[in-house]
């Protein structure tokens, strides 16, 4: 960047110039990276209440509807439904067999429990699983696999599909598969519909559904035998009603999830232990429908039943012709369904075949286990986004929890603070104001007012004409920061003798704040800005503190002027609420952090003991305050000194302002972060005001967007007149708080309307200010007097007695 002379000349662009420049550079990146913070929260919030059915959540459960739509041979076929070329055929588990189903799962208590049973009693089981309790528990689901047991889809929502149009339904059906994949490397074909039993309930509404997963290449799975173990009636019940009569085989439906199943698993060992001692073999469904389609090969054992379908032994039903049928079915029929390349695309088991034969194919390659047929090698991008969305699940288990809990210590520390600045306010207001209250004999000698002044034009008339009315003796020194809008000589027309200006080449606040103390005549100095107005009393008021030889600095009670806009009315709130109202609670506890650029008054002989206004520090009111603390002085509020600033006009100059104040109070709090180990009294600040600064000014407004994030979530998704009324609980709370400060410095009420935008758009402008400077840090990046767009409308203190 250069600049052109008014002679054509080039030159070399300055060093405020410079760091202008690497503001604008770095500007766009930091809000990108907010937003995509932001972004990244929102989205794993979204996930997680996704996960637990908080979103899309469809409750309904469709209960006595007709069937007149389902053929008859469906309705009295056994509980293995599939299809080929869209037609139905129904299996009946072969006599003397016992599939074992667990549904809901897996949950990490209950889950591993019943796989100790099993594998105990050498028997392997089929897990319908729900999509969302895999992503969650990932561990649990490749321990089951690689145990021997078999996997099936009980979508990923545990919805009841009659009520969701295809699109949902594949959705619930990649997910899951996906969730599989990433869980133990392998998908499905078998299905089980949730709410689901046996399949003489197929109604109207649901018989669609079966078709399309069909279509899909699925084996839908209903059940014989019921345990109703989710009723908790008692172990014996739960035995028997999951035992079949007349030593027919039957698919047994048991949970591993939904609540205690201490019943399910006491009952499960007593039940496999009964059944194999009455001769029966425990298998899988692709274990039950590998022993069928052997039945169905010529010389093949005769053992396999029809079920319902009274077909010859070996054969299943034709829905379409009501007659047997020679086609393979369960293992082999899945095999022709669209192979296994884990592929989940349209929710579909399969996508291009791979030419496995049935008992290949599963996790690891190779042959394996044929009750473990129905698995398919998870490979290419369905194993690699399965992976994705476990690892982003892990993420959002271990986030959303973590920051709810955060965010509730956060609550309650705001809330404890809340209390403690109502009391101690109260205190301090009584104490000040007693009619006995005096901090000694009045001080009467003449100060010194430094106005620092860089461009003030539009102000520094107003300022200077405020000063001129005090009812306290001063010299007013203005430093002209190397100002190129003529406010030096507007301050030597006005021709009054006791003001002097100082001109100074560019160098910052800091620096023209030094000049003036070094120019100073008396021992106290009054600091302002350039923007401000000071009511007559003002110094008068703000010196007296200074009888007590042991305060060494003195913050005022700064007002803002044009408070009749939004941003104004929302900086007026700040400032009664926010600041003064703080100052008051951190003059008991001796640990005052900041005192206000705008009005605050010092020792001569302290600033020159603490090395003066330092340029480390964006903050120099604040890296003073301490280090005046540290040096042993004491630190006082004086709420009857009052002065009126002109607020930012726009929210671009409100981020630059706010900007600075929280990079520069992160800069001052870093280099005094010794104070933390500081003896006596001159480390109470470190003790008890650096902490106090961390938590609510740093950490508590950096999480104060998530609070509102989260309340929007719970009132979306969760309980919307719940979370609306915790919110206005706290809202109501904060105006509470602000009332009382607005009582005490005698304002007028009205402004408060505006708190409950300014505490949703101010808290988001702070999360983005905050990373702004954190950024900042950690680039390396500076700036150092950052000048806002003055009006010059503060002319006159609003409401001044």
């Amino acid at each position: 960047m250069t600049t052109t002379t008014s002679r054509g000349r080039r030159r070399a662009p300055s060093k405020m110039e410079r760091a202008r420049g690497r503001a604008a550079a770095l500007q766009r990146p930091r809000v990108i990276l907010a937003l995509l913070l932001l972004l990244g929260l929102t989205s794993v919030m979204l996930l997680d209440g996704y996960l637990r059915s908080e979103i899309g959540n469809d409750s309904r459960v469709r209960d006595g509807a007709a069937y007149d739509k389902v053929p008859e041979k469906i309705l009295e076929g056994g509980p293995l439904l599939t299809f080929d070329n869209g037609t139905a055929k129904t299996e009946s588990v072969p006599d003397k067999t016992i599939v074992l189903t667990f549904d809901d799962g897996p949950t990490p208590e209950w889950t591993p429990k019943v796989l100790e049973v099993l594998e105990k009693n050498d028997v392997d089981a089929t897990f319908f699983m729900v999509g969302s309790m895999v992503s969650r528990y990932p561990g649990t689901v490749k321990k089951l696999v690689e145990q021997g047991n078999e996997v099936g889809i009980h979508t990923f929502t545990h919805v009841d599909l009659s009520y969701q149009d295809t699109a949902r339904l594949k959705r619930e059906l990649s997910q899951t598969q996906l969730a599989l994949a990433g869980a133990a490397g392998v998908t499905t074909t078998l299905f089980r519909a949730p709410y689901s039993s046996e399949i003489n309930a197929v109604d109207n509404y649901s018989w669609p559904v079966y078709q399309e997963i069909g279509d899909l290449g699925y084996t839908s799975v209903f059940v014989d035998t019921d345990s109703d173990d989710w009723k908790k009636p008692g172990v014996s019940k739960i035995v028997k009603w999951a035992t079949p009569e007349d030593d027919k085989g039957a698919v047994v439906l048991m949970h591993d999830a939904g609540g205690d199943r201490s019943q399910t698993i006491t009952a499960l060992d007593k039940y496999i232990k009964k059944m194999k001692k009455k001769g029966y073999t425990f298998t899988t469904v692709s274990g039950a429908q590998a022993a069928l389609a052997k039945a169905q090969q010529p010389g093949g054992d005769d053992q396999a039943t029809g079920g319902a379908t009274d077909q010859p032994t070996g054969q299943a039903t034709d829905a379409a012709t009501d007659q047997p049928t020679d086609q393979p079915t369960g293992a082999a029929a899945g095999q022709a369904a669209g192979g296994a390349n884990g592929q989940a695309n349209g929710g579909q088991p399969g996508g291009q075949g791979n030419g496995r034969q049935p008992g290949q194919g599963a996790a690891g390659g190779g042959t394996v286990d044929v009750e473990q047929a129905a698995h398919r090698e998870a490979t290419g991008t369905t194993l690699w986004e399965g992976r994705a969305l476990v690892a982003a699940v892990a993420v959002a288990e271990w986030v959303v929890p973590s920051l709810s809990y955060f965010l509730v210590v956060v609550g309650v520390a705001v809330m404890g603070r809340f209390g403690m600045m109502l009391i101690l306010a109260r205190r301090h207001y009584r104490q000040r104001n007693k009619r006995r209250f005096s901090w000694g004999p009045t001080v009467t000698q003449p100060v010194s007012v430094i106005v620092p002044a860089y461009n003030e034009k539009e102000c520094i008339a107003n300022t200077i004409n405020s000063l001129t009315q005090s009812t306290h003796p001063i010299e007013i020194i203005v430093v002209d920061d190397g100002s190129t809008d003529g406010t030096s000589e507007i301050v030597e027309a006005m021709g009054i003798p006791n003001v002097r200006v100082i001109r100074q080449e560019n160098a910052g606040k800091p620096a023209a704040l030094n000049n003036g103390v070094r120019n100073a005549r008396y021992d106290i100095v009054v600091m302002m800005d350039g923007d401000t107005v000071f009511e007559p009393d003002t110094v008068r008021q703000l010196v007296q503190p200074f009888a007590d030889p042991e305060v060494g600095a003195v913050a005022g009670n700064a007002k803002v002027g044009n408070r009749n806009t939004i941003i104004g009315a929302w900086q007026h709130i700040e400032y009664v609420m926010g600041f003064n109202l703080d100052r008051r609670m951190y003059d008991l506890l001796r640990c005052m952090p900041t005192i206000p650029g705008a009005i605050g008054a010092f020792r001569r002989e302290a600033v020159l003991q603490v090395g003066g206004m330092s340029e480390d520090t964006l903050a120099e009111d604040t890296d003073i305050t301490i280090a005046m603390h540290r040096a042993g002085w004491r630190v006082v509020y004086q709420e009857h000194a009052k002065a009126w600033t002109e607020a930012p006009g726009s929210l671009k100059q409100l981020w630059s302002q706010r900007y600075r104040w929280s990079y520069g109070t992160m800069q001052a709090l870093w280099k005094h972060r010794k104070s933390l180990t500081d003896k006596g009294p001159s480390g109470r600040f470190g003790r008890v005001g650096m902490p106090l600064v961390v938590i609510f000014q740093i950490i508590t407004p950096v999480f104060a967007p998530l609070i509102d994030v989260f309340t929007i979530y719970s009132m979306i998704f969760v309980d919307f007149w719940a979370s609306l009324a915790a919110w206005i609980a706290v809202l109501v709370i904060q105006l509470i708080c602000a009332a009382y400060a607005f009582r005490l410095d005698r304002e007028k009420y009205r402004y408060l309307l505006m708190l409950p935008l300014q505490q949703l758009a101010y808290r988001q402008m702070m999360y983005l200010v905050l990373i702004h400077s954190c950024v900042t840090a950690l680039t390396g990046g500076r700036l150092r007097w950052q000048k806002l767009k003055r009006t010059g409308e503060v002319g006159t203190p609003a409401g001044a007695s």
